[in-house]
């Protein structure tokens, strides 16, 4: 029995290092300054320049440097005291890489996930926090409800789409139990300006092809268990009506859950008939995200 995750992640990488290069845009003022300052000059600079998330950048580049992950996780006696030159140049050599808009998970070279830290390098796809949530509905399932095992009595677990393995690894490190294979595409990757590999995101016209792809497979590979999708919010629908309109598929939509922004964004779809009571032209509409306690 197999359980497909269909989820946008990429590859590891290195972590960027301090190359010093001879372009040094926006230097700060030629004093020694403290973390405190930095942050605050380097907000001005991406304001101005129209970079997103400024203040989040500037942080988690000085804290970095600093050798933490957050600048809120910094002693405190770290915020006011005077970085050394070398940390300065550091700092400013990542904050150039910044103001080219590159994503500050490949600045960084890592990103965690699921209490993970893994490698971040283009085109890796970078791990969304909305993914997370999937992982933690495919845990409720797997430990909450009927066991899905294999030949060795272990959890069986495919991943399409695996890109980092964020899911996989996040759902091995919490069910060590378990069988987890990572299936991805090898088609050559090409990137743009965006850094991320842009096929990572492209589902079609209405970013269906490889949703309706795995679906079509998933007869093959499921028995007692089912899918779990992460997709566009416009998607549950399309999903929806998509499957009543193949009832050979003898799959079922049979929960839709919002992330924590309220839009609905993962999909439970299960194999139905008469075994399992579930009728092929049922599939609910969007449900509340359950509220944790």
């Amino acid at each position: 029995m197999l359980r497909a995750l269909l989820s946008g992640l990429g590859w590891r990488g290195g972590i960027w290092g301090c190359t010093f290069s001879l372009w040094q845009p926006h230097l700060p003022p030629a004093r020694l300054l403290s973390a405190t300052e930095l942050v605050s000059h380097w907000t001005v600079v991406f304001e101005k320049r129209g970079i997103p998330e400024a203040r989040e950048s500037s942080e988690y580049i000085v804290a970095h440097v600093l050798g933490a992950k957050t600048f809120q996780s910094l002693r405190p006696g770290l915020w006011t005291q005077p970085l050394t030159p070398w940390q300065l140049q550091c700092v400013q050599e990542l904050s150039s890489y910044r103001l080219q808009r590159m994503p500050v998970q490949y600045i960084l070279g890592e990103w965690d996930f699921q209490g993970l830290s893994l490698k971040m390098a283009p085109p890796v796809f970078i791990p969304r926090p909305e993914t997370e949530e999937l992982v933690e509905w495919v845990l409720e399932e797997v430990t909450q409800g009927p066991r899905v095992v294999g030949a060795q009595g272990c959890p069986l677990i495919l991943e399409v789409g695996c890109g980092s393995g964020a899911i996989s690894l996040s759902l091995l490190s919490k069910l060590p139990q378990a069988s987890v294979a990572g299936q991805d595409s090898d088609h050559p990757l090409r990137c743009d300006l965006s850094y991320e590999d842009p096929l990572a995101l492209d589902g079609g016209e209405e970013g269906m092809d490889i949703i309706t792809h795995i679906l079509a497979l998933a007869p093959r590979l499921l028995k007692d268990s089912g899918i779990f999708l992460e997709v566009d919010p416009r998607h549950p629908e399309l999903v929806g009506s998509w499957l009543q309109s193949q009832p050979d598929l003898s799959l079922n939509l049979v929960a839709v859950r919002r992330d924590f922004c309220g839009r609905p964004r993962f999909l439970h779809i299960r194999r139905c008939g008469p075994q399992h009571g579930c009728p092929v032209d049922a599939w609910p509409g969007p449900q509340p995200a359950r509220v944790p306690g």
